[in-house]
């Protein structure tokens, strides 16, 4: 793989994005994640799984240099698959956890939300869904997302696109903790060994009565809410701000 790392320490895996700067999602990122996390739901060995990135970036979301050039229907095909992925990800039977090791933005909330719990390192990272910020939508999936992970904090937080500092997004739900840059993969391993000392057929139970429903939603709305996000993306006035976007 070029731009997932996966590696395992006594029972615990832990999965790295790295993708340049700010660890932007493109299908390839995606197609990466998907069969790490695919390999690792039959590997036995790995009784929990961390999901992290490399750098000062989780990541950042959306390749948006790279989807200028796409067509509506290359890039409504990508959309498909990533929202397949993190709906894969709410979903997965073994214990999930995210370390946000810096900004966890838009695509990379979503990544974030589909944990069972996030925890983030202090310092200036950022996490937040700020698509509305540059006259996007969001997802079907990502508010359903956000509402089992936020509650009513839900519509706060995509309406506003604020980006929220470690503190203010512990406070809204959207991280349990907020960790010393130093130790957060050390404490992300203690959580995640201590949800994988549960009996494994008894947690995936209880997550898949806990989620599957909340899942089955997401499926149920994801396609009709991609082709608005398709439709709004491509809008004369979104399409001119995210010309203006040059991070990746």
């Amino acid at each position: 793989m070029s731009f997932v790392a996966v590696r395992q320490e006594s029972g615990i895996a832990t999965v790295v994005l790295s993708r340049g700067k700010v660890n932007a999602l493109n299908p390839a990122v995606v197609e990466e994640l998907s069969a790490a996390f695919e390999a690792l739901r039959g590997d036995t060995a790995a009784r929990a799984v961390i999901l992290t990135g490399s750098g000062r970036f989780f990541s950042f979301g959306f390749d948006i240099p790279e989807f200028l050039s796409y067509t509506r229907e290359e890039f409504a095909r990508f959309l498909t698959r990533f929202t397949t992925l993190y709906r894969t990800l709410f979903s997965y039977p073994k214990p999930l956890l995210a370390a946000l090791n810096g900004h966890a933005v838009a695509g990379g909330c979503m990544l974030a939300l589909a944990a069972d719990t996030a925890i983030v390192a202090e310092g200036n990272a950022k996490v937040a869904l700020n698509e509305i910020g540059f006259g996007s939508s969001v997802f079907a999936g990502s508010t359903e997302m956000l509402q089992f992970r936020t509650g009513a904090r839900a519509s706060e937080i995509v309406y506003s696109g604020a980006m929220y500092a470690p503190a203010e997004a512990q406070r809204l739900g959207l991280v349990s903790e907020v960790v010393p840059p130093p130790a957060l993969l050390d404490r992300a391993r203690a959580i995640a060994a201590d949800l994988a000392a549960k009996p494994a057929a008894a947690f995936a139970s209880i997550k898949a009565l806990l989620r599957n429903p909340v899942a089955e939603a997401m499926a149920a709305r994801e396609a009709a809410s991609i082709a608005e996000f398709v439709d709004i993306w491509y809008s004369e006035p979104t399409w001119t701000n995210l010309r203006g976007i040059t991070i990746r």
